[in-house]
């Protein structure tokens, strides 16, 4: 499958479970990439690709417009724009979180977001290209203990929706994916702080509430992000794409 012969993309938090898996699935539709997380584990991924890459922190405005120009100035213009970065923070009630903590979070998943919209979309406006941000199921429902990662998810969705209203003139599509229970380290992590040395217990209750009995995995994310960026969704903008088994319809 070649939906994305020769598409320059950019791909965020490419050193994470979905990023990792975003990358491959481009990779294998033929896109041309550029690879970027804080951290330095994106150079191996950059290599087996043959992708560019950078190591930077996507929450920093000077950090993106330098690493925006640089895959430019390497694919020779840009075509996607995968804003995959994120973290989930510590699981505590509302009223025990820091600010510290919280600022954390929405820098990570809310500026990050912002910041890709402001530095990449001038350039995807010449190519009539596109944005996929993500989301998570966690943009439209809440969960108590992830108040400012559910705040921050929310938030993307806000923002996806606004770029795509602004941008929809110059022919660029903003779009967001929604993923569910993900076999990966972000979920471990939710398991392991919700209940501290017995995790499986919180994993078989996230799989007790997904209709179809199991987590996702990366790589179905990964296909999602893919159909998003693609001709297949030309008409499509402004959307989010839950992919989460049936979890927030059940």
């Amino acid at each position: 499958m070649t939906r994305l012969h020769d598409k320059r993309a950019i791909v965020t938090g490419a050193a994470g479970g979905i990023g990792a898996a975003t990358a491959r699935r481009l990779a294998q539709e033929g896109a041309r990439l550029f690879l970027v997380d804080r951290d330095p584990a994106v150079a191996t991924l950059a290599t087996e690709l043959g992708a560019g890459h950078a190591v930077a922190d996507v929450s920093d405005e000077a950090a993106t417009e330098a690493f925006v120009a640089k895959a430019v100035s390497a694919l020779g213009g840009l075509d996607v724009y995968v804003a995959n970065a994120g973290m989930e923070g510590h699981v505590h009630p509302l009223v025990e979180i820091t600010q510290a903590d919280f600022d954390r979070v929405v820098a990570v998943n809310v500026r990050s977001v912002w910041l890709g919209i402001k530095h990449a979309v001038p350039h995807l406006a010449q190519t009539r290209g596109n944005l996929v941000a993500t989301s998570s199921v966690a943009g439209v429902i809440g969960s108590a203990g992830l108040g400012p990662y559910v705040a921050s998810k929310h938030a993307v969705l806000g923002l996806v929706k606004t770029a795509a209203v602004e941008y929809g003139a110059k022919g660029v599509r903003i779009n967001a994916v929604c993923p569910g229970p993900i076999e990966n380290r972000m979920m471990r992590s939710i398991e392991e702080q919700a209940s501290p040395g017995a995790p499986q217990a919180v994993h078989d209750g996230f799989t007790h509430l997904v209709p179809l009995g199991r987590y996702g995995t990366n790589e179905e994310i990964a296909a999602a992000i893919a159909f998003l960026a693609s001709d297949d969704a030309s008409y499509c903008t402004g959307t989010a794409l839950v992919v989460d088994g049936g979890f927030v319809a059940g």
